[in-house]
């Protein structure tokens, strides 16, 4: 049987992604954000993912690896990070919007 920590996890995760979903559309990225994320995503991400985004220190996290995936699911992996890894939060950083815009981009094939 699943430990209560794993059933609040994923109640939490629930709660997360459908407020992901009524939060973006109520705060659209713009295209000069979008911009600068863009370069978050090839520079800082990049640092860690690779410059190709095909892994480094960090994993893979193209399109093709990443295919599937709840954008969501990404978004809170941005925003909260990974225990126990070395994937920061970026929430300090990042709203919930821009975190999904970042998560669109990868699924939708942001290698170079």
């Amino acid at each position: 049987m699943p430990s209560p920590i794993r059933w609040m996890n994923a109640a939490l995760s629930a709660a997360f992604a459908m407020s992901m979903a009524a939060g973006a559309a109520a705060e659209p990225v713009s295209e000069r954000r979008a911009a600068e994320l863009e370069r978050l995503v090839r520079h800082d991400c990049g640092s860690c993912h690779g410059m190709t985004l095909k892994g480094g220190l960090g994993p893979d996290i193209t399109a093709r690896r990443l295919a599937g995936s709840e954008p969501s699911a990404l978004a809170s992996i941005i925003l909260d990070g990974v225990p126990e890894k070395p994937m920061p939060p970026w929430r300090p950083l990042l709203s919930e919007a821009e975190a999904l815009w970042i998560a669109d981009y990868l699924l939708k094939d942001a290698s170079p």
